[in-house]
């Protein structure tokens, strides 16, 4: 649009001799998109279309985080069901855990959690009993011992003894 609008023309014929113009030059060829309906069209005007549409393609949650954790404890059941092998299934579940002990252990914002670590032998035992084919190779059955402890790093007691004076 490098040209004015002319005196005494009203823009809609102007902006309309525009447009057929660059549709006879072929500018409106391929475009992304051509030839598919505009989504949304046939629902009702929303002023916040674009909020609700960001957070959905950004997939960002808004709830409060006892509600969140329940999700993702939620979610990571699902995981550990769908695991690949025992190993993994109890990985997932050791991760959970570690998030609601953390969670429990201090004061958060929102509606109770009322969860508890879950039991990871348990879910491991669902794991081989859906997974037969799976569980007759695994090398031997996972044990909580055989997950690696991690320290808290917000702890006070997580390696008090790297705190200490070294004696020469």
């Amino acid at each position: 649009m490098t040209e004015r609008k002319p005196h005494g023309v009203t823009f809609e014929t102007w902006i309309d001799r525009q447009v057929r113009e660059g549709m006879e030059r072929g500018e409106f060829d391929d475009l992304p998109g051509a030839g598919k309906p505009i989504p949304g069209i046939d629902k009702p005007h929303d002023e916040m279309w674009w909020v609700k549409d960001k957070l959905r393609r950004e997939n960002i949650s808004v709830l409060p985080p006892t509600l969140a954790l329940r999700k993702e404890a939620e979610d990571a059941l699902n995981a550990a069901g769908n695991a690949g092998s025992e190993l993994l299934a109890a990985r997932i579940v050791s991760d959970i855990n570690e998030k609601i002990r953390r969670a429990n252990s201090r004061p958060i914002d929102g509606p109770p959690l009322n969860l508890a670590p879950f039991d990871v032998e348990r879910i491991v035992a669902k794991w081989r009993s859906d997974h037969p084919d799976s569980a007759a190779q695994a090398p031997a059955a996972v044990t909580p011992a055989d997950q690696p402890i991690k320290a808290r790093s917000g702890s006070r007691h997580s390696r008090w003894w790297r705190r200490l004076p070294r004696q020469s």
